[in-house]
């Protein structure tokens, strides 16, 4: 009898791919044992996905930055105080919770890409970054000051510069994913790998949106004007954060339908349409925005379009939620 882990290997695993759930992944035994390197860098369909090296910065930070954010509330229920304005406690709250998705995203999708010379160094900076970031904006807060467009001293100024500097890095960091998942390949089915590349098309967007709300803002201020709007009544924020967290919603739209077991071209249809929703909202945000009106001041042909963009969002979760209960009823 032949001994070693090539003979307890069925002969059908040896010769093709397995499909499991959205990875598609050869198993192959061979002789020769993995190094410690080459463990930290497979990741087979048992492992999650936080173990990986790269993705390990990005969970940690993420889970820290969304407990930032939550206690930051619970001082806001206490504390009390208004929820708009240039020094609340609005900013704490949702730039550690969206911080901390998006870090957490962003070591999800980084381990499902083919290692890259540097890659688990410039997951850790992009962790320091969104880390460092967040973190500054809190201090801004607890000293009492505004902590966006904010060059009274030159400690704010200095901050804020700061901030700025650190969402650059981010900023390259998610283009070069983007890239990267749009040239390869991967493992995931195909309403899985739309979901992930259009989610991070729309991160990218929003990030290049949220520099310009920035350099607008600062040009505004310098300029003695309210740095958050755009002509009358314009709120550059409002594009920036339409489809900042697509690279949640999508890949939870591919996700939730094959947990309902929908069949993998309907799956991708369904991600299709929220795809197109999502792309309708933004739309509707950048016109208003540049056309300096406020969110909801819109003429009826946007409106229209805003209603269609809702209505792609709505079919998935409806779609979803009756096969989910009807394979409960079976």
């Amino acid at each position: 009898m032949t001994e070693g882990p090539e003979a307890r290997v069925p002969e059908s695993d040896r010769r093709s791919p397995r499909k499991t759930g959205h990875d598609v992944r050869v198993f192959r035994a061979t002789s020769r044992p993995w190094s410690g390197r080459e463990r930290h860098r497979r990741v087979t369909a048992g492992d999650a996905w936080w173990g990986e090296r790269r993705a390990q910065p990005l969970a940690i930070v993420g889970i820290l930055l969304v407990a930032s954010g939550l206690a930051h509330a619970a001082v806001w229920a206490v504390a009390g105080g208004p929820w708009e304005g240039p020094v609340t406690w609005r900013k704490p709250i949702l730039f550690g919770i969206s911080g901390g998705l998006t870090g957490l995203s962003l070591g999800w999708a980084w381990s499902k890409l083919p290692w890259r010379r540097g890659d688990a160094w410039l997951a850790a900076v992009t962790a320091w970054s969104l880390a460092i970031e967040v973190g500054l904006i809190d201090l801004q807060r607890w000293r009492g000051v505004a902590s966006h467009f904010n060059r009274a001293t030159p400690l704010d100024s200095l901050l804020y510069d700061a901030m700025g500097g650190l969402i650059l890095v981010v900023t390259a960091v998610v283009l070069d994913l983007t890239v990267r998942f749009l040239r390869c390949r991967t493992g995931f089915a195909d309403d899985m790998l739309l979901a992930v590349r259009a989610g991070l098309v729309f991160l990218a967007v929003s990030c290049l949106l949220g520099i310009w709300a920035s350099v607008h803002g600062d040009l505004q201020a310098a300029a003695g004007l309210a740095p958050e709007t755009f002509g009358a009544a314009g709120v550059t924020k409002f594009p920036h954060g339409v489809a900042i967290h697509a690279i949640q919603w999508l890949p939870l739209v591919a996700w939730a339908a094959g947990r309902a077991g929908i069949d993998e071209g309907r799956r991708w249809r369904l991600v299709l349409s929220a795809t197109v929703g999502t792309s309708l909202l933004l739309v509707y945000a950048l016109v208003q925005t540049l056309s300096g009106r406020g969110r909801f001041d819109a003429p009826g042909f946007l409106i229209v379009a805003f209603a269609i963009g809702l209505a792609c969002l709505a079919v998935p979760a409806i779609v979803i939620g009756r096969a989910m209960v009807a394979g409960h009823q079976r």
